[in-house]
């Protein structure tokens, strides 16, 4: 099994490259991003490459004849692709179809999984949403993925690809540092306290987000490269599970967790493009078919919490160590 993973050097496209270097049935794995990504524990088996998929020919040198899946993670996020029309075409529509003609090409029938998300709606939206609720997106970038959407799904009708599209809830908690995603804050609310630092709160807290866990995603976009294509249906695209929660509730569970001296870093500062970005997505979802399939969701909001301080406090603990080390080592 040869995997390729775009947009690797990202938070998720690392972890899910650990996670699928687990998988003894892995013969190689490739990486790609505009900078070579970092390979994980330097295994033997992942080649990793520089490549800017907005020129047609990157994709044909990424892609090899035994590719047999494509996890496509590479994009240009939501509020950069709100401010940058033209960039967010490039990457986002452009790019996705260069690497679906290489794929169709080069590879034919390989496995095709789309990270696409839930800016796809907007509008006037029912109270649920379900994975046949007409696509409305109030955004550039929102936009673009449902036009790459449609791609994957004629591709996977005309046989060139076995395409998945999986939309992603806000993931939550990311580690690292805030980026140009309309969502961000959704996690900086969370980590800046946790790391004693002040974190901006733009929206109303009483705004709903559908979310999930780093680890509950990584686990489904495994999961989706198990599932043979029948069992998707006429539609190749499935909204992957996650919890409904309050930006107040978000703060009230970190309390919980870390308690009130965390929570007094928040500081609540209106941006009503952000705002009118996040609030234009919808936070209740009808995913009892991704769940009868075997996809997983979490199970409270606390429990995300917990587990990202849990990671954070175990890497500071081994930055301490191997700085220990290295101290030694010198003197």
């Amino acid at each position: 099994m040869h995997i390729l993973i775009t947009g690797a050097a990202g938070f998720l496209g690392q972890r899910l490259a650990r996670h699928l270097l687990t998988n003894p049935a892995l013969e190689r794995l490739t990486l790609s991003d505009l900078a070579p990504p970092p390979v994980p524990e330097g295994d033997s088996r992942v080649t990793s490459l520089a490549a800017d998929l907005t020129r047609p020919s990157a994709s044909k040198e990424i892609v090899t004849a035994d590719i047999t899946a494509v996890y496509h993670l590479a994009a240009v996020v939501s509020g950069q692709a709100e401010a940058n029309f033209d960039l967010g075409m490039a990457v986002n529509c452009e790019g996705t179809r260069h690497l679906l003609e290489a794929v169709c090409h080069r590879a034919p029938g390989a496995k095709f999984l789309f990270a696409s998300s839930l800016a796809v709606f907007g509008g006037d939206l029912p109270s649920v949403i379900t994975d046949d609720t007409a696509l409305k997106p109030q955004s550039s970038y929102g936009t673009q993925k449902a036009v790459c959407e449609l791609w994957v799904n004629d591709y996977s009708r005309k046989g060139f690809v076995d395409g998945r599209v999986l939309r992603l809830p806000t993931v939550c908690v990311r580690p690292g540092k805030p980026n140009a995603a309309a969502s961000s804050f959704a996690s900086s609310i969370i980590r800046e306290p946790l790391h004693e630092e002040v974190a901006i709160c733009p929206v109303d807290p009483a705004l709903e987000l559908w979310l999930s866990s780093p680890n509950a995603v990584i686990n489904n976009l495994a999961y989706a490269l198990t599932l043979e294509a029948e069992q998707f249906g006429d539609s190749r695209t499935l909204n992957l599970p996650g919890i409904t929660v309050t930006v107040q509730s978000m703060i009230e569970a970190l309390t919980v967790v870390a308690g009130q001296a965390a929570t007094d870093r928040i500081r609540y500062q209106m941006d009503q493009a952000i705002s009118a970005i996040v609030a234009s997505w919808p936070s209740r979802f009808d995913v009892e078919g991704a769940i009868a399939l075997g996809f997983e969701r979490d199970r409270s909001f606390q429990d995300i919490v917990r587990s990202f301080a849990s990671e954070m406090n175990t890497a500071k603990a081994e930055m301490g160590r191997k700085n220990s080390i290295e101290k030694n080592n010198i003197t």
